[in-house]
């Protein structure tokens, strides 16, 4: 029987896509009942039980009321929370992350990176950022019907950069009625208050209707002082004072007629209590307790706002012609903060003049100072207008029957930063110069005769807190020394689709289904630092402006070839087959294919595999990005006292580096652990020679529902992915150790060093240099157990299995190795979530436990008590190592439904308040913890009201 529901019709992806994913001997008529792509995975005629569980790849779905379930107000927050995803990319618990894409929030499949893994919206494309990174934080959590993950390289169904998997969020339509939601929360340390507020209304005739959603959501920051791990210092509560930064709010200066400033162990004297800052009798030695404890000003997780409108719109103009659009505007605001800058006077050649008010030796003196009165401050605004229209429909042909789809999206992102408490150089040079004390006793810049208008001298010698002529304290002051850096960008996405499906001829086991499709896309981004950023002339990270654009043409075609049905071990054997050329604007043509094979040897049991070719070409920042910079944390293998170490080598005594070189962090004070950050900028920058990485993968699973146990899906997959010419940062770490330890002479053009041996420059750009491997399973097990007198129950058990994370890299004779990755923070070899929940009546209870198996990282020191494994090795190599154990995050919601139609929810995330490890090596974070976990105990009310 042909039947034909346009209304479910609206909205959906290209039916060409609904094809790759649904097997072949589904009639072009089925598949308009209720098949489709990502938007309803249906295997027509099985008799398999599960929607997850019967399709030719590794799908997860997530229902609305699987994430009303769960205590996220974020469609990355629940994404983060699935085991196949990776370390969160840009961590909001990461403060000294800088840049365009720092604010969003983006997932990472697989731990192989956001910009691999493609985000849609009702089988659309997000619009990315010039990195390619695609921010879920503009779309409402409650315009979502459901989302869709597909676990497995799809470039020749949807194009370049989906090679980790696909994420499609479909959100809801034909919304009749109205609901409003309230949501509010915070930590058990009573700080991170979140309120939620959302309003959905829709109303649907006959032939169309119209939904709306709008929400409101605040997230207060959350700061470092208020932290076990974070408040003491770098080392979280084994932090010492000789562990904080010697650049404190002190302030402590260095006379060169006296000592060599720029070498470790010069004296340093800061003000004693209530002294004269003029009298240079009255400063002592500065001492570790007088150091400065950065993180005290710092956010451990930063503050987000925003403002989302959700439209769609859908009409059927005829029975068999259907018109859908979605409009969405999102207006996001990101908090960041981080401590006031560490001013070196040394490293700006900015001395305090001997002709300042506050000199108290007479003559040039180098300083340090902590800009404590003005932390740095970004305010990230991202604003997102998008509108993707299609029309749709399907019509008849030789008996057969075909769908087709033409669509457009238009998408805009608008970016600004507001930037505060980087020093202004050419304000700072004016406020260290010459200056007097005017007669209402304000410090001012020049001499008496001939003054300065508008400029204020600094005293930089008088400590935090401390009032006076030229202390930071005063307002006008800072405004002279500290003012508001203004960085915007604009991002476009323009694309135009035509598809065509349908069933070109009937085979003995079913319809031939095919889809053929073409796509035009542009991609546009411009990013515009400050002109102080481009110039270089503050204490900010230099950075210029990013600006280029790029288009492709693209055709697909996709078969699914039915070879056999209803036989003896036999059931279904479906071949799926797909290919798309892509014609890029600066690189020219590529063709990546993808085979699938579904096997059903009988009605309770799938076999399943694909093989995906991937293509990624560089994102618009990797080709025409600007050069940025940023305060590195390294290991120098000249330095004495670190693993591997090649000091007094002929490499490193040509250079500059002494035999007895012990490497200098910030306040050029002497490591103590490694990874150690520098006291001087190095740059960074794009490079218009990079090469498209390409990738493959492949998927093998079974999937059993074994039909004498009701309710009971069981599901296994292996999984593999490669990646080649991998775009990646050309590291600090690497470059030295090409230089220093192998010997390769060329690698060393771009290190300098110091009359000290220290590195004062060094530019690391991008390359293809990076090769990865990646291999495990994931295994599943539903049950939705018969209902019983006590209520029903179901269990949702998913996990994670890491065989293999393997990179490319040398050993130190210069011989390729593969590094093993599986156990680095992030990486981990298990994650499993196992999820029961209970219904009885008008009650519900949701449980969730989170595992995480043990992490490793290189240890900071091999003194005793840092390094469990100080005799490690690994490649034939010295890999002294730090490991910790697993951890388990239980959450719990209890839910009621209200006899006035309302839903009233509690919960908690992180119930029993666990705490992860200290991670001295901060991954994913600014702090000694992994910036994946949880921070303490969140406990949230939700109220949801239906009209």
């Amino acid at each position: 029987m042909k039947f034909r529901t346009p209304a479910m019709r609206l909205g959906l992806l290209p039916a060409g896509i609904a094809i790759a994913l649904t097997p072949a001997f589904a009639s072009a008529q089925d598949t308009a009942k209720g098949t489709t792509d990502l938007d309803r995975i249906e295997v027509t005629g099985s008799r398999i039980r599960g929607a997850n569980m019967e399709t030719q790849q590794p799908i997860i779905t997530l229902s609305r009321e699987n994430l009303e379930k769960q205590g996220f107000t974020s469609v990355a927050d629940v994404l983060q929370n699935l085991t196949s995803a990776g370390s969160p990319a840009i961590s909001r618990a990461y403060a000294l992350a800088s840049g365009e894409n720092v604010g969003g929030y983006y997932v990472d499949l697989r731990n192989l990176g956001a910009n691999r893994t493609l985000v849609l919206m009702n089988g659309k494309r997000l619009g990315a950022t010039t990195g390619g990174y695609q921010d879920l934080s503009q779309i409402p959590m409650s315009a979502i019907e459901r989302i869709e993950v597909l676990k497995d390289g799809a470039s020749a169904i949807y194009g370049s950069d989906a090679i980790a998997g696909v994420v499609n969020v479909i959100t809801r339509k034909r919304f009749d009625g109205a609901e409003a939601q309230v949501y509010v929360g915070q930590y058990g340390e009573g700080d991170g208050d979140t309120n939620q507020y959302s309003f959905t209304l829709g109303a649907e005739g006959e032939r169309g209707g119209v939904t709306l959603s709008a929400e409101y959501s605040k997230q207060d920051p959350v700061w470092g002082a208020d932290r076990w791990f974070s408040k003491d210092g770098g080392k979280g509560p084994n932090s010492s004072t000789a562990d904080w930064s010697a650049i404190s709010q002190n302030g402590s200066w260095c006379q060169p007629s006296v000592n060599d400033c720029t070498k470790a162990g010069s004296l340093w004297q800061t003000l004693n209590p209530n002294g004269d800052p003029t009298n240079p009798a009255d400063y002592h030695e500065i001492t570790g307790a007088e150091y400065a404890n950065a993180n005290q000003q710092m956010m451990v997780q930063t503050g987000i706002e925003r403002k989302s409108v959700y439209v769609n719109g859908n009409y059927d103009f005829t029975d068999s012609v259907s018109f859908n659009a979605d409009l969405l505007y999102n207006e996001r605001n990101t908090d960041q903060q981080i401590a006031g800058y560490p001013y070196q006077s040394l490293a700006f050649g900015t001395p305090l003049s001997a002709d300042s008010a506050f000199n108290p030796v007479g003559e040039d003196i180098e300083f340090r100072r902590r800009l404590w009165e003005v932390p740095r401050t970004t305010a990230s605004q991202l604003k997102t207008l998008r509108f993707a229209p299609s029309i749709s429909g399907f019509f008849e042909f030789a008996d057969k029957s075909f769908d087709w789809s033409v669509g457009a999206l238009w998408n805009r992102n608008e970016i600004t930063k507001s930037q505060r408490g980087d020093m202004s150089l050419i304000a700072s040079e004016q406020a260290l110069g010459p200056s007097f004390i005017d007669a209402n006793g304000v410090a001012r810049c020049g001499t008496a005769a001939n003054p300065i208008d508008g400029c204020y001298a600094w005293n930089p010698l008088l400590p935090y807190g401390v009032s006076g002529p030229g202390s930071l304290t005063d307002k006008d002051l800072q405004n002279f020394l500290f003012p508001i850096y203004t960085t915007t960008g604009t991002t476009k996405t323009t694309s135009f689709t035509a598809d065509l499906s349908g069933s070109i001829v009937t085979l003995p086991a079913g319809d031939l289904g095919f889809a053929v499709g073409v796509e035009h896309r542009k991609e546009e981004g411009r990013y515009v630092p400050d002109a102080f950023a481009q110039s270089g002339m503050s204490t900010g990270l230099a950075s210029t402006t990013t600006s280029g654009e790029y288009e492709l043409d693209e055709v697909y075609l996709e078969l699914n070839i039915p070879v056999l049905a209803d036989m003896p071990f036999a059931k279904e054997l479906t071949v799926n087959v797909a290919s798309r050329y892509s014609d890029y604007s600066n690189f020219g043509g590529t063709t990546n294919s993808k085979f699938g094979l579904t096997w059903r040897p009988a009605d309770d049991l799938l076999i399943r595999g694909t093989y995906a070719e991937g293509f990624r070409a560089p994102s618009i920042d990797n080709l025409y990005g600007g050069t940025g910079s940023s305060f590195e944390k390294y290991t120098d293998p000249c330095s004495v006292g670190v693993a591997g170490s090649v000091a007094g080598n002929a490499a490193c005594t040509a250079a500059g580096a002494p035999a007895d070189f012990v490497q200098l962090g910030q306040g050029l004070e002497p490591c103590t652990t490694w990874p150690c950050a520098t006291p001087d900028q190095f740059i960074t920058g794009s490079n218009e020679n990079l090469l498209p990485e390409t990738s493959t993968s492949k998927t093998v699973g079974i999937v059993w529902s074994p039909r004498w146990v009701q309710g009971l899906d069981v599901s296994l997959d292996w999984f593999r992915y490669e990646i080649k010419n991998m775009i990646i940062e050309d590291s600090v770490d690497r470059i030295l150790r090409d230089c220093y330890v192998l010997g390769n002479s060329a690698r060393c053009n771009g290190v300098v060093r110091a009359a000290d041996g220290h590195i004062t420059q060094l530019f690391y750009g991008l390359t293809n240099l990076g090769q990865m491997e990646t291999e495990g399973y994931d295994v599943g097990v539903k049950y939705r157990l018969p209902e019983l007198a006590i209520g029903q129950f179901s269990i949702d058990w998913q996990t994670t299995y890491t065989s293999k994370y393997d990179e490319a890299g040398q050993n130190k004779k210069g011989e390729d190795i593969i590094i093993g990755n599986v156990g680095a923070p992030g990486i981990f070899r298990v994650r499993s979530n196992i999820g029961v929940n209970w219904e009885l009546g008008d009650f519900g209870v949701n449980y969730t436990a989170r595992y995480y198996s043990g992490m490793k990282e290189n240890c900071i020191s091999l003194a005793d008590g840092w390094c469990d494994k100080p005799d490690h090795i690994a490649n034939g190599e010295t890999d002294p190592l730090r490991v910790t154990g697993s951890n388990t995050f239980h959450d719990l919601q209890v839910n009621w439904k209200a006899p006035w139609d309302a839903t009233i929810a509690v919960g908690a995330n992180n119930l029993f308040d666990h705490r992860g490890p200290l991670m001295y090596s901060a991954p994913n974070s600014s702090f000694a913890y992994y910036g994946g976990f949880d921070i303490g105990r969140f406990i949230y009310m939700k109220y949801t009201q239906r009209f």
